[in-house]
């Protein structure tokens, strides 16, 4: 790849992990939603977005090459107005060629079907409402440890300064059976608030390595980190993070007691 062009002109780029929760999200204007907003009208433009989102989980790494992404509605049980939400961003078809150099030898398949899921989408409606940034996601090999994606993410540090915004969109925590479904709001549950505060104890710290091998916390990941898809867009984040960069919250919550809204800034 030419890094000469891979590096053209553009502001270094914070890089996000997103806590996006209920897909309602993308209707609905509340705390989080609304902090969602400003963090966009803060940001300066970007050249694209690269998400990471927990919805695109699956074998290998793929990147969509599309030059008009679709809007994928992957959820059942919500109401028809969540499903006529179309969010048309462009995509980049030359950007994901290079991300794919990018990653060799990691074998990064230009993907031409996929889109953008609600992982991505039920964020940037709030962050770039214009839809006029183009939007790429990049898959999480489902077959890979933990260690494999926070490595990738660091391979990815260059695009931030050519004017790449990275976002991971998951949940640091995200136990939906436990979750309140339609009930008054409930307080956390103390596993819940134990393993998201070590976690950003871990994150203020730098101390990377016992994120990553998050497993290693004890039953507070456990119930935390049931399955590790909504978890992994962090660790991407985390990768992207350069030596002495500071790290911030600015989005917070837990919502129906076991899904943590946390959003980590880095940079």
């Amino acid at each position: 790849m030419d890094e000469t062009r891979a590096l053209r002109a553009g502001p270094t780029m914070p890089t996000f992990f997103f806590g996006h929760g209920n897909p309602m999200n993308a209707i609905q204007h509340n705390g989080y939603t609304d902090a969602w907003a400003a963090i966009g009208r803060a940001l300066p433009r970007p050249r694209a977005v690269l998400v990471v989102s927990a919805h695109w989980y699956r074998p290998g790494t793929w990147v969509t090459a599309m030059r008009a992404p679709r809007t994928i509605h992957d959820f059942g049980g919500f109401p028809r107005e969540l499903f006529e939400v179309v969010y048309p961003a462009p995509g980049d078809p030359t950007l994901a060629r290079e991300i794919q150099e990018m990653l060799a030898p990691v074998p990064v398949g230009l993907d031409e079907e996929w889109g953008l899921d609600h992982g991505t989408w039920s964020v940037l409606c709030h962050v770039f409402p214009d839809a006029a940034v183009p939007v790429l996601q990049l898959g999480i090999d489902e077959t890979q440890p933990s260690r494999f994606h926070y490595d990738l993410g660091h391979r990815l540090t260059s695009l931030r300064d050519a004017g790449v915004l990275v976002i991971g969109s998951g949940n640091l925590v995200h136990n939906l059976h436990a979750y309140a479904w339609g009930r008054h709001p409930v307080e956390p549950f103390e596993w819940a608030v134990r393993f998201e505060r070590r976690a950003r104890e871990l994150l203020v710290a730098g101390e990377h390595g016992p994120v990553v091998a998050y497993d290693t916390l004890g039953r507070d990941a456990v119930l935390s980190v049931p399955t590790p898809e909504h978890y992994l867009p962090l660790l991407y984040v985390l990768g992207l993070r350069r030596e002495g960069e500071p790290v911030s919250f600015p989005v917070e919550g837990i919502d129906g007691g076991s899904v943590s809204m946390l959003t980590v800034r880095v940079g």
